[in-house]
């Protein structure tokens, strides 16, 4: 082995015994201290018992001690292969305080009665939120909405095949199409709502309004009734999210080797036979990538329905962030809006690694 090759090989220190019950020391201390911190400040905010602390502060000094001290107890400990573990471990910690804490300080949150307009402040009221929320008819029926949301994505991904497959073609003015079909999502949804909900859909002065009373429709009104205002907010949604599929999977057919199609042909698979038997199964792993992020833009649709009807007519056009958001905003009540939106995290989480294992399968490339 060559000098050279010699400076990347990192030898085993010869660590005492001593060294090495330090190091745990350092580590099972500051872990203790930690805990001692959490759970009086955890006391102290449920009202079991006063410790004088105003704010969490002791146990983010608390957390960065430990965090200090595992640090350094990886070196104490392995000596120099702990060195390495230094590139990442302090990194990983950082993540973890972002994380983790105001997941807790929101668990916290959630089981206590804290509206800001009660000067009395926050107080732990136990399942109360729950039992709230599971009394809740309009918090259902968000829930209700989200599926008939979700489900328009069926339809939206066939827009954005069809659109992504004549891209594809060679057709005249391909690339001013293609900048062409991307620019709704280059805009925000909250212009999107104002510009089109707002403005152009205004049922007295809106353009699309006047001329729709102009072809002979005597009242024109796209959010009066529930259906007529779901399906508009759901072709808001998605002329501005439907480019957003389509560039995916305009990436994917470009990447199918012509060769391929080119096979297909002389064997005989034109038109439709050559799509349903080539293109879409080539596409399954794009096209299942492009459906899942897409579900999870969708399950957090608030910006449209906040901007445009708030949720109405009578919640029809609710969604559960758009519906938390008012908990927060026009009832000012914190502790059972956060509670909603853990539950709904919950619910996501669950959703969406059920549907993720089912579309594994086709998430594989094939050939």
């Amino acid at each position: 082995m060559s000098s050279a090759e010699q400076l990347h090989v990192v030898t085993s220190d010869e660590i005492s015994p001593a060294r090495i019950r330090l190091g745990r020391l350092m580590i099972w201390a500051s872990a203790a201290l930690l805990a001692l911190v959490a759970l009086a400040q955890v006391a102290q905010s449920t009202g079991r018992a006063e410790f004088g602390f105003t704010t969490w502060r002791p146990t983010l000094y608390a957390y960065c001690l430990w965090a200090t001290a595992l640090c350094w107890a990886q070196v104490v400990i392995r000596g120099e292969r702990g060195k390495r573990t230094l590139f990442v471990l302090p990194a990983a910690l950082f993540v973890v305080s972002l994380t983790v804490f105001p997941l807790l300080f929101g668990l916290v949150i959630a089981f206590s009665s804290w509206n800001l307009s009660n000067p009395a402040g926050r107080s732990f009221n136990g399942a109360a939120n729950l039992v709230q929320m599971w009394n809740d008819p309009f918090y259902w029926n968000a829930l209700g909405n989200m599926v008939w949301y979700v489900l328009a994505i069926v339809a939206e991904y066939a827009i954005a095949f069809s659109l992504a497959l004549l891209l594809n073609a060679q057709i005249r003015a391909r690339k001013f199409f293609r900048v062409a079909f991307l620019l709704p999502l280059m805009l925000s949804p909250v212009a999107v709502s104002w510009m089109i909900g707002k403005s152009m859909l205004e049922a007295r002065f809106g353009p699309i309004s006047r001329l729709a009373r102009w072809l002979g429709v005597d009242n024109p009104a796209f959010f009066e009734t529930a259906w007529m205002a779901k399906t508009t907010i759901m072709v808001m949604d998605a002329w501005t999210f439907i480019p957003f599929m389509m560039i995916m999977l305009l990436a994917g057919l470009q990447a199918i080797p012509k060769e391929l199609t080119e096979a297909a042909k002389v064997d005989g698979a034109r038109g439709w036979k050559a799509f349903w038997e080539v293109t879409f199964p080539l596409m399954l792993p794009v096209s299942v990538t492009a459906i899942l992020i897409r579900i999870i833009f969708k399950l957090k649709l608030a910006d449209v329905v906040i901007n445009v009807t708030s949720g109405g007519p009578g919640g029809a056009t609710d969604t559960v962030t758009s519906f938390i958001f008012r908990e927060y905003r026009e009832r000012s009540n914190v502790g059972y809006g956060t509670m909603l939106a853990m539950v709904y995290l919950v619910l996501i989480v669950i959703f969406m690694t059920v549907l993720m294992k089912w579309a594994a399968r086709y998430a594989r490339p094939r050939t």
